[in-house]
Formats: C-alpha cells, structure tokens, sequence
C-alpha cells in the first residue's frame, strides 16, 4: 500500500493504474462482478462463451459455452446466478455459478443486450434492441412475465438500489425510458445526448449516468426531478460506465481512444484518464470499490485498475493487491451500477447493442 499526501479534496487522488491485463475470449463485450469479489464473469462476443475470471490469481479459471453472441451480463444479488444476453439467438442463458454450466435458456425479444437484476433478484431487465422493447424474467420461473414498450433502439438498462425504477437508454432517439418495476409501465421519458448507450445508478439513486455514444458526453441525471442537470465531456465514442460503491466516481469506457475517463460526482468533471487495452467496452466495479474491470474487444483482454482511495488530502493506493472485496456497483451492479446491469450484486456494464 502507497500513503502518500496529495493536495485537499478527494479530486486531488493520484492517478488509478492498471495492475493486470487478463487474456480472456475474442471480442469480450460485458463483464460483471460476483457479491463477494472472488469471480469476474465476461461475455466473449465471438465464440459464444463466458469466461470466468478468479480475481485473486486473476486467470480464466473455467469457460462456459453460452448462446450465440453474448453480449450483457448481470449477476444475482446472493451471487448463484448469472444471466447473459445471447444477442443473435434473442435468449438468456442463465448460468449456475457453483457448476459453471448453463441450466436455463429463456427466450426474449429480438437482439437481446443489456440486463440487470432487480436488488432482491426476483426480477431480471432485458433491453431488446430490434424491437424497442424491455422484457421482464421472473428469476424463480424463469420465464417472461411482461414486455414493456420503451423507446428506439434500447441499449443499457439499469435499476435503482430500491428496486422501484429501471432505466433505459434508448440510442435510436436520444432519450432515458423511466419505468415504474411496481407496473411494468414507462411514467417519464428524459431527453439526454446523441445516441445514449451505457447507463450506471449511483448507490443513492439520486443520479444516473447515461452514456452518449455520438456526442463524447455523459448526461447527469436528477432523479428526483427526471432532469439531465449536467453533461460532462469524455474521450470519443464512449461505451460503458460504471459508479463506484461510495458514488464519488464514475469510470466511462472510451472505445476509439483506448481509455477510460474517473469522472469527480461532486464536481461532474474528469480527473482522470486512464490508458486500457484495445477498444475498451464494458466496464464493473468491485462491492469494496478497490478494483475496477475493463474489457477491451480488440484485443481479448480484460484490464484490472486499482483504485486509489483518498479520504480528504490522505491518498491510499491499493498498489498491486490482489482484488479483494465483492460485488460490482452496477447497470448497471450489491446494488450494482454497471451500464450493463443495474441493481443486483455484480452487475456489469458495457452498452447495450452490437458492437
């Protein structure tokens, strides 16, 4: 561990670096943290498959056929399921985790891409990109119990940390589906930049970070008033995010510029930026907030970035350490806050249609 003084306030953190890269499958798009930090699983686009990742020895431990290009993925909230998105196939796999085998496969809608899990896991979101469209998996039948109508093209879904509201990034009209989980219906549609993909909960639910593909930007949004109150500049064609478990941070996935943007939540601007591996995709967050997971789809690897931890003007780096803790924070995220995933422990990130 690194003690060292920085300047005051928590902006002043020295820079976040990554510590590991993990060779994982062809083209890694979504990835997701276990509740108890010990596996990270990815979705390999090309090849069908899940690779899981130990985050202690940080190897592929066990690959698990799945559908045909999986995409989204999202783990349950006591870390015994995994669900992923098989974007050609418009199927889940759902994945026991302590076999490593798949033992279900639900049909959706077409091209299936973002999922999370609801805080209690009674309920799975599924973002279906072909026909505007959210399905609703109840995780004890698993089957679909509603489809609920959202906007063009949906891509990243996420729930709040209460379960009450998903959120849809709709990239074929600019807009953020709010849905009521208690109803199943949309009760507001918030105009955000072009092209939203990825979208991430902060552990409050007073914000949502959506991701706009088009525009280098990410929209801030006011939950309790439905509003974008901010936009904040990025790198180019940005694809995931991902909220740390205190909600001081913001990691945003930039594709083309193999990088990814620490965004300051109490300021809405970046402090940070940080060299990944090839065309970074999807992005978690670890429960403890020490270890951050990157995919990068052009060239198979998974990047791990130890997170500096600065309590006022003290700085902690967690330096090589091995990545402890659980859960990711996402879209989604435990309460995860992955743009992949939303609430429901270990949920990842990454956007939400075909690369």
């Amino acid at each position: 561990m690194v003690l060292g003084v920085t300047g005051a306030g928590v902006g002043a953190a020295a820079a976040d670096t990554v510590i590991d890269t993990i060779p994982v499958g062809s083209e890694p798009i979504g990835v997701a943290v276990s509740p108890f930090g010990s596996r990270a699983y990815v979705t390999n686009n090309i090849g069908g498959t899940v690779s899981v990742v130990d985050t202690v020895t940080n190897t592929v431990v066990d690959t698990i056929p799945v559908g045909n290009a999986p995409f989204g993925v999202a783990v349950s909230p006591l870390g015994a399921r995994v669900y992923v998105t098989n974007q050609s196939d418009g199927t889940v796999s759902v994945i026991n985790t302590f076999t490593n085998a798949v033992v279900d496969t639900i049909a959706v809608g077409a091209a299936p891409s973002g999922v999370a899990v609801s805080p209690l896991g009674a309920r799975v979101y599924v973002s279906n990109v072909s026909d505007g469209t959210v399905s609703v998996i109840n995780t004890f039948t698993n089957s679909v119990v509603d489809t609920i109508v959202v906007g063009a093209t949906p891509a990243g879904v996420a729930v709040s940390p209460l379960g009450s509201h998903i959120f849809v990034a709709n990239s074929g009209d600019g807009t953020v589906s709010v849905i009521d989980a208690f109803t199943n219906t949309v009760v507001d549609t918030i105009p955000v930049g072009a092209d939203p993909f990825g979208v991430a909960v902060n552990p409050d639910g007073s914000r949502v970070y959506v991701v706009n593909l088009a525009d280098g930007t990410v929209s801030v949004i006011n939950t309790f008033t439905n509003t974008v109150i901010d936009t904040v500049t990025v790198g180019n064609l940005p694809r995931g995010v991902a909220v740390t478990p205190s909600g001081a941070r913001a990691y945003v996935t930039n594709r083309p510029d193999g990088t990814v943007s620490v965004i300051d939540t109490l300021s809405n601007t970046v402090v940070d930026t940080i060299p990944v591996g090839n065309a970074p995709f999807g992005v978690a967050v670890n429960r403890d907030g020490s270890r951050v997971y990157v995919t990068n789809t052009g060239d198979g690897t998974v990047s791990v970035i130890a997170v500096e931890k600065c309590p006022g003007s003290l700085c902690f780096g967690t330096g090589s350490l091995a990545g402890a803790g659980a859960g990711s924070t996402g879209s989604g995220g435990s309460s995860g806050t992955g743009s992949f995933a939303g609430a429901g422990a270990g949920a990842g990130s990454a956007g939400s249609t075909s690369s």
